[in-house]
């Protein structure tokens, strides 16, 4: 089997890899070494108009087409997938700074995705409906909205491409990918492998460029159908405001600012290392991240230790040395984690361990793995989004407060309650307000088809799981009056 090689600095449209119009390059940064990895096209607004002329094109015999064949497409590219995941985990590691074990990982969860919704493109159905009287029928039908817009950040790209597109392909939709500029390798190389796969000319677009430019282009585009827009929330926002000129409905899986909740009863042996696994994976710049810590006073000295203790031994490295957690993905988000470390110790935040860079190599954008105790609720450090291996610690007395804390937050994303009374359990996962509630666990290991929920200002979606197809299909609802002949 050959290396899986990505085309230097081409769009994929209309099933061939072609340049940007004004030829336009744009360079793929290591973070942690500042190398350039290679280039990619610079798309613009008319790359995108492209783009999306394509994907309306191949709609209709796209849409026509059989889900079981749609189905079949799609399992040829999941095992496409499977063939290249050193080579896929290569272009994910390296473009986001993970360690190589994280960029697998990632692959094998977007394989996945793509099996479960090959699986899935022709279980999607209607309903019949009862009548009143004898000699009527009612039924509803599912149908692809058309072009769809899926834009994607860069923390984890090849999860991200997975549960966008392969649900929408699965309903009947041709798509037209944007994915971050920082980190778009990993998705050139998945839409290469779908288009090996078989996918008809036009179905699956990618266009590389700025947000500014090719993402605004995208989202506001008159003849686009439904968006998917994974970021920030001020980001969504304005996808928002663009998408309500054409009135597409828009789907958003924005910020988070996740809980660990532990209880003094809590398997502490199983919990820690959770606990500092859930905000220094890929160096805490996940949505989900388990960014604030609310522990029981009755341990919390004993916890605080513990996590300081798992921080410490984090092994920070390139993503070739396969370590624990690498860089943070670029200069900017360096000095915007940096900012957040220096706000937290200014307005009196206590630095239980680390709190600053890691000097690893000359051009590295290593931040240590750093946990905030004494921090009071209206701390930039609580409320706000970092995005880096930085946690906040705040302490509770008994189950109310407990909630209180817990909900005490603009977003609604994950909330991760640690507990071996099942009563309090479950009435701290029904008292969440939060899209997702993980018990005794980080995150949904173990349940297939788990909905990447959310509440509040994390945003709105159904993404990657047992309901998406619904979120990429509109239902038509279809009343007969039979005639006697």
């Amino acid at each position: 089997m050959s290396e899986l090689e990505i085309p230097v600095s081409r769009l994929l449209m209309d099933g061939e890899w072609t340049p940007a119009r004004d030829k336009g390059e744009l360079p793929v940064l290591d973070p942690a070494t500042g190398q350039t990895i290679q280039p990619v096209a610079l798309g613009t607004g008319a790359d995108v108009g492209d783009a999306v002329a394509a994907a309306r094109r191949a709609f209709p015999a796209w849409a026509a087409t059989s889900p079981s064949e749609r189905g079949a497409l799609l399992a040829r590219w999941a095992r496409l997938v499977g063939q290249y995941v050193e080579d896929l985990a290569r272009y994910e590691a390296q473009d986001v700074g993970k360690p190589l074990s994280g960029g697998r990982t990632n692959i094998f969860i977007a394989r996945g995705i793509i099996e479960y919704f090959a699986g899935a493109a022709d279980k999607l159905t209607g309903v019949t409906l009862p009548t009143r009287t004898p000699g009527y029928l009612g039924y509803t039908v599912p149908e692809p909205y058309g072009v769809c817009a899926a834009v994607i950040p860069w923390n984890v790209p090849a999860v991200l491409t997975a549960a966008n597109v392969a649900p929408a392909l699965a309903a009947g939709n041709t798509v037209v990918l944007k994915p971050s500029e920082v980190a778009p390798l990993a998705p050139l190389a998945l839409a290469g492998l779908a288009r090996e796969a078989g996918f008809p000319p036009g179905v699956l677009n990618v266009v590389t460029g700025l947000g500014a430019d090719a993402g605004a282009a995208l989202t506001a585009h008159p003849d686009v159908d439904h968006i998917s827009f994974v970021g920030s929330t001020a980001t969504g926002r304005a996808v928002m405001r663009a998408a309500s000129a054409n009135l597409v409905p828009v789907k958003l899986e924005l910020g988070g600012k996740s809980p660990n909740v532990v209880f003094a009863d809590a398997d502490l042996d199983t919990a820690i290392p959770a606990i500092v696994q859930s905000i220094t994976e890929n160096a805490g710049q996940n949505c989900y991240a388990g960014s604030r810590l609310l522990v029981e006073e009755a341990i919390r000295d004993e916890v605080v230790e513990r996590v300081a203790e798992g921080m410490r031994a984090v092994r920070l490295g390139c993503w070739d040395q396969d370590l624990d957690m690498g860089p943070l993905v670029n200069e900017p988000q360096y000095r915007r984690v940096l900012g957040f470390l220096d706000d937290a110790k200014r307005e009196g935040a206590r630095v239980v361990t680390g709190g600053g860079p890691a000097e690893l190599t000359p051009n590295g954008l290593f931040v240590q793995p750093t946990a905030f105790d004494k921090v009071s609720p209206d701390m930039r450090i609580v409320r706000e989004e970092v995005f880096g291996p930085v946690l906040a610690v705040q302490g509770f007395s008994g189950t109310r407060e407990a909630v209180e804390l817990m909900n005490a937050t603009d977003f609604g994303l994950l909330a991760c309650v640690w507990t071996n009374d099942v009563s309090r359990a479950l009435h701290v996962a029904g008292q969440a307000r939060a899209g997702q509630v993980a018990v005794n666990q980080f995150h949904d290991a173990g349940v297939i088809g788990f909905p990447f929920n959310m509440q509040k200002d994390s945003g709105f979606s159904r993404g990657g799981g047992y309901g998406a197809l619904r979120e990429y299909t509109q239902e038509k609802a279809v009343a007969v009056r039979l005639l006697d002949r």
